[in-house]
């Protein structure tokens, strides 16, 4: 995977979540698009894509009610 295939929207997502501790933190699909400025479908295709498209940069998983997200921005 190449962080070129990755729309600007997905890249900039991404970067947010590896900077961020949501693993201590629950994920929150609205604040994420709250932070973004975009609805909570466009964050919840984003993370579908990342995904696929750097799924060795991401990993999703949900523990105590709360989905847990940590990411690497690093290629």
């Amino acid at each position: 995977m190449a962080f070129e295939d990755l729309t600007e929207f997905e890249l900039r997502l991404l970067k947010w979540i590896s900077a961020s501790d949501f693993v201590e933190v629950p994920w929150s699909t609205k604040r994420a698009a709250d932070a973004f400025k975009v609805s909570e479908k466009e964050v919840y295709e984003a993370l579908a894509a990342l995904t696929a498209k750097a799924r060795e940069n991401i990993h999703i998983s949900y523990d105590d009610g709360a989905i847990r997200i940590v990411a690497d921005d690093e290629a």
